[in-house]
Formats: C-alpha cells, sequence, structure tokens
C-alpha cells in the first residue's frame, strides 16, 4: 500500500471515528470546559491584576513572569480544568470515552508550554517562525503522524546538481536556523548589557565590542545551522565571491560607512554623549550604528550624519577630551566710559550667570577703538555644552545690559548725519 493510501485510509478511520456518539460527548465537555476557563478568568483576572499592582518590591523578572501568566490565564485554567475532567473520567469510565479529551489536553498544555519557552525570544518575527514551527512539530508528534508527514514532505524535492532540496529540508532550516539566531541573539543581548554596564571601557569601545559579538554570534549561528542540514557551502564559493565583487562595485558608500564606523570606534575621535558640530548641524550624539551617528539637537530634531562625513568633514568636537567650552561675546561702550569700569563690571555680570564657571574665571579685553565705541571681547568658560551655548550667550548678554543700566554705562550705536545739497550750512 502507498503511503498516499495508508493516509486516505487513516484519514477516513478517523473521521469515521468522529461519528461516534461518546466524541460528540467528550466535544461537548471541551466546549464547556472552555466556556468555564473564560468565566475563571474574568473573575479572578482583575483581582490577580490588583495583587500584581502590590507587589512594587519585587524583582523585575519575577513582574515579568507574573505579566505573562496573567496575559495566559484562559490558557492555564482551561488546561488545568481540562486534565481534571481527564482523570475524572478515567475514573469512572473506560478510556475509550475521554480519548478526545485526553489528546486535546495534550495538545494544549504542549501549545501553552512553547508559548511559554519563546516568550524568551525578542524579536518577533523569530519568536513567531519558533513557535509555528514548535506548534506544527508537536501536533504532529501528539497526533502520532510525524513520520507520515516527514515522508510527504521529503518526497516533494527537487535537484539542482548532486544537491537534493526538500520541502522537509527547507522546514527543518527554517526552524534550526530560527532557534539558533534567537539562542545568538539572547546571548548577545546578554553579553551587550553586561559590557554597556562596565564603566571600565570607553563608550567607543563598548560600542565595537557590541558590534564585533554581534556578528560573531550570528554568523556562528547560521553557519553552524547550515552545516547541522548537511549543506556543504563549499559548492557556494565561487557564485558568493561573485556577488561579493558585484556589491563591491554597486555598495561602495554602504561598504565606506562601514570602515568609517569602525575607524570612529577604534580611534576615540568621536564617541556617544560628545557634543559636535558639523556644517550646520550642532548636538550631541545619541548613539553610534555600523553606518551611521545619530545627532540630536537642542530643538529636539535626530540628524542620521553617515559616518564617513565624521571622517572626511571637520568637525568640532566640544567635548572630545574634557567637557570644558570656552565662549566668547563682543560688546562695545561709549567712549566717555572708564574702560577699567567696564572690564570690571563686565566679569561680575559674567560671574553672576548659573552655569558660568567660578574656578575658570571669566575675563574681558579691550579689542580696539571703533568708529563709535570702544570694543571688548568677554570670555567665560563652562562645562555642560549639552544644556546649550545659544542660551548661556543669552543670558550673560542680558546680565551686561542689567548692569551696565545700573551703572550708567552707555551702549552706543553708529549714528549718519545726512545733508541736502543746497542747504545753507548752519
Amino acid at each position: 500500500m502507498s503511503l498516499g493510501q495508508t493516509l486516505l485510509f487513516e484519514a477516513q478511520t478517523f473521521v469515521q471515528g468522529l461519528l461516534r456518539p461518546w466524541v460528540g460527548y467528550q466535544v461537548l465537555m471541551i466546549i464547556a470546559v472552555l466556556v468555564a476557563a473564560h468565566c475563571l478568568r474574568q473573575w479572578l483576572g482583575p483581582r490577580i491584576r490588583a495583587w500584581m499592582g502590590t507587589r512594587e518590591g519585587w524583582p523585575k523578572w519575577r513582574m515579568r513572569v507574573l505579566v505573562v501568566v496573567h496575559q495566559r490565564l484562559r490558557a492555564i485554567f482551561f488546561v488545568a480544568l481540562l486534565w481534571c475532567l481527564v482523570l475524572v473520567m478515567r475514573e469512572i469510565t473506560w478510556p475509550s470515552r475521554s480519548y478526545i479529551l485526553s489528546l486535546i489536553a495534550t495538545l494544549a498544555m504542549a501549545w501553552l508550554a512553547v508559548v511559554f519557552a519563546t516568550r524568551l525570544i525578542r524579536s518577533m518575527f523569530l519568536r513567531r517562525v519558533v513557535r509555528l514551527g514548535a506548534w506544527a512539530y508537536v501536533t504532529l508528534y501528539v497526533l502520532g503522524i510525524l513520520d507520515q508527514t516527514a515522508e510527504i514532505l521529503d518526497a516533494a524535492a527537487i535537484s539542482i546538481g548532486d544537491m537534493r532540496l526538500s520541502l522537509l529540508l527547507v522546514v527543518q532550516g527554517i526552524v534550526v536556523i530560527g532557534v539558533l539566531l534567537a539562542l545568538a541573539r539572547f546571548v548577545t543581548t546578554t553579553t551587550s548589557s553586561r559590557i554597556q554596564s562596565n564603566e571600565d571601557i570607553s563608550p567607543s569601545m563598548r560600542v565595537l565590542i557590541v558590534k564585533v559579538v554581534q556578528i560573531v554570534f550570528y554568523a556562528i549561528a547560521f553557519y553552524v545551522g547550515v552545516r547541522s542540514l548537511g549543506i556543504d557551502l563549499t559548492g557556494l564559493a565561487v557564485l558568493s565571491g561573485a556577488i561579493g565583487v558585484g556589491l563591491g562595485f554597486g555598495l561602495q558608500k554602504v561598504v565606506s560607512n562601514l570602515v568609517s564606523g569602525v575607524i570612529i570606534l577604534l580611534d576615540k575621535s568621536i564617541k556617544p554623549g560628545d557634543v559636535i558640530s558639523l556644517g550646520e548641524t550642532f548636538g550631541w550624539i545619541q548613539t553610534l550604528g555600523a553606518r551611521y551617528a545619530s545627532v540630536v539637537t537642542r530643538d529636539g530634531k535626530e540628524y542620521l550624519i553617515p559616518n564617513e562625513d565624521l571622517i572626511t568633514s571637520q568637525v568640532v568636537n566640544w567635548s572630545h577630551s574634557d567637557q570644558f567650552v570656552r565662549l566668547d561675546i563682543h560688546f562695545g561702550t561709549a567712549y566717555d566710559d572708564d574702560p577699567h569700569q567696564v572690564r570690571k563690571l563686565a566679569i561680575d555680570a559674567a560671574k553672576g550667570v548659573e552655569r558660568v564657571l567660578s574656578s575658570r574665571p571669566p575675563v574681558c579685553h579691550i579689542v580696539g577703538f571703533g568708529d563709535s565705541s570702544v570694543d571688548y571681547i568677554l570670555r567665560f568658560w563652562i562645562s555642560d555644552p549639552t544644556g546649550g551655548l545659544t542660551n548661556i550667550r543669552g543670558n550673560v548678554f542680558l546680565a551686561l545690559w542689567d548692569t551696565f543700566k545700573a551703572n550708567d554705562i552707555s551702549i552706543p550705536f553708529p549714528q549718519r548725519e545726512v545733508r541736502m545739497l543746497g542747504e545753507d550750512t548752519p
């Protein structure tokens, strides 16, 4: 008897079995248990939620477990009630009259276990792939048709040279590689969190180490997954070389940005948290990516600057070696005002402004005699350029205005006299 005829015969036997009276009774019992689980969830769910709100001192991992359990209360109640019903039915009647109940209970418990296990996978796509694959495997195993399904999938195959590619191999590859990538993601996430919390490593080196760890683990996961399926990668060497040459010509900018990112991380010229100026963009670096750097400005805009621009262009790093920044303000006063008093008043005004450092006191110098004023420069230091430069300059200008007003220091402005030809000169 062929495989198809065997499966057809088993399907007919299964359908005939569903027509028995006790099968219908078991289906009604399953529906009743589902309704009871739903009602129990509606009654206990809010109470459990309120109880969880009082557990403020618990660790985060324990609270996350409680949240997952709360989200699956209906399924948990369904499995628990259904197994209780199965045990009761086995005690009061023949095992055949609880076969469907035990089958559904086993499937529901297996599916629930898969759901809890796959919660460790952070990627939504990988979680769904692994979850669907595990559900399908568990269902086929419980129904006892795993070997027949594998034979059908293996029969659907095509041959490419010496390699035979079957549907079974594709399914196995998706599941195996998905599980390995999920495991690699979990390991890299755990490792990255520990590296990021290590204060002995500079921020730029942390980013570089995290990127290297991610690439290494993902590459190992993919290679192990492909090799575990029996696929020989040596035959792909020529094809991958040709593709690499083509990508090298077509993706020059991408490769340049990747290499520039590695150089930036190695030479530590720019790191997360630095305040930089590039052209008209002024802000602090939030993240350093493989292709670009994220720069956030004071007005909330986030610029994604390619790494190549940070290497080839002139970049002002306001906090490269330290956070101290010196700012200059130019102003002028009338010739009738005492320049010694003006300098003292300007320094005192700058000292009274918040964010201006007293450890590095301001200085004021005369820089020239202009057409209508004596020109000065006021220099002062700050240690928090991320707080903005324009606002601190504005505060110092306002302090100068108030101080000069209080001490009768005048700030002149250019005046022009216009004479009309033909008018009598007084």
